[in-house]
């Protein structure tokens, strides 16, 4: 997600405030899972992220946690912001990836479309963008993005 203010497929679960989301909370990025089994240990630095797609979802659930670590570690150096700044009216509501392409291990690009939820002061919206990924120093990063609506 390009946003520097402030998802199998389908939608995720509702997220609350930040800081609420524990180890064994539903993961915000939608799959099945704990977020400590899933976008955590990625967060964490214990797993890389092997596709592209997981890669979005563990920054999209970076931004419901407010990990802005995470999100400038797994940004591309050629465009990377120097910070990332929260909105403290934004509450990220849940993801629904669209489509893919490429971003496999046998890849070294790929794009994933999604649709973010969010509420902004209360008010529900969402962004719809395409990621741009690559491969840097072996690793999935996020490189750009292009805004669908």
């Amino acid at each position: 997600m390009s946003r520097r203010t402030s998802r199998p497929h389908g939608s995720a679960p509702a997220a609350g405030a930040p800081g609420r989301i524990t180890q064994e909370s539903p993961c915000p990025c939608g799959f099945p899972a704990t977020y400590g089994a899933c976008c955590g240990r990625l967060h964490s630095g214990a797993a890389a992220a092997p596709t592209c797609e997981a890669l979005m979802r563990s920054r999209y659930t970076a931004f419901v946690v407010r990990d802005a670590g995470h999100l400038l570690r797994t940004w591309h150096p050629d465009t990377r912001p120097p910070s990332v700044d929260f909105d403290p009216a934004l509450r990220w509501k849940g993801l629904d990836i669209l489509d893919t392409t490429e971003g496999s291990a046998f890849h070294a690009t790929g794009t994933v479309t999604f649709r973010a939820h969010f509420t902004d002061d209360g008010r529900a919206d969402s962004l719809h963008e395409q990621s741009r990924f690559v491969r840097h120093q072996g690793a999935w990063v996020y490189a750009t993005a292009v805004f669908v609506d």
